[in-house]
């Protein structure tokens, strides 16, 4: 029993991207952040969705694969304290709609941006490395990984 919690869950890391509305406010916040940078006069449209597409990987890099943990007390003798965010969504399940939802993501914007900066060969190049680095984490053979020990503690 969890005294003085408000939900019922050992780790809420598990299921938080599976709640409610979720979505819908990630979807909202990578718009406004496109919006944002579109407001910026002495910026080009490709340019702005390949900042869009580059802050957002960088944004979901960090929050989803680096930062180790959780942010509340939890109830499970430490066991989540070495694993990443992806790593604990859905208990570590592969495939779920969650884990879908946000490898599906960054692809679709990666098409849009595509798409935007007509195929320029420099925008390509970045928005496809950017594309890699929030990819490859995701997939189930790195589940746990820690390349040359990088965020191993």
């Amino acid at each position: 029993m969890n005294v003085g919690v408000a939900h019922s869950e050992v780790n809420p890391n598990t299921r938080v991207m599976n709640s409610r509305g979720i979505w819908v406010a990630y979807g909202i916040s990578v718009g406004v952040l496109h919006v944002v940078l579109l407001s910026i006069p002495f910026f080009s449209v490709p340019v702005v969705w390949t900042l869009t597409n580059v802050i957002h990987n960088l944004v979901m890099y960090v929050l989803l694969h680096t930062v180790k943990g959780t942010p509340f007390e939890t109830p499970d003798q430490g066991r989540d304290r070495l694993l990443t965010h992806w790593e604990q969504i859905d208990y570590g399940t592969q495939c779920t709609t969650a884990r879908k939802f946000l490898s599906i993501s960054p692809v679709v914007l990666y098409f849009l941006t595509s798409f935007y900066t007509k195929y320029d060969p420099a925008h390509f190049l970045v928005n496809t490395a950017s594309l890699l680095s929030v990819l490859l984490p995701k997939l189930p053979q790195f589940h746990g990984v820690r390349i040359f020990g990088i965020n191993k503690y």
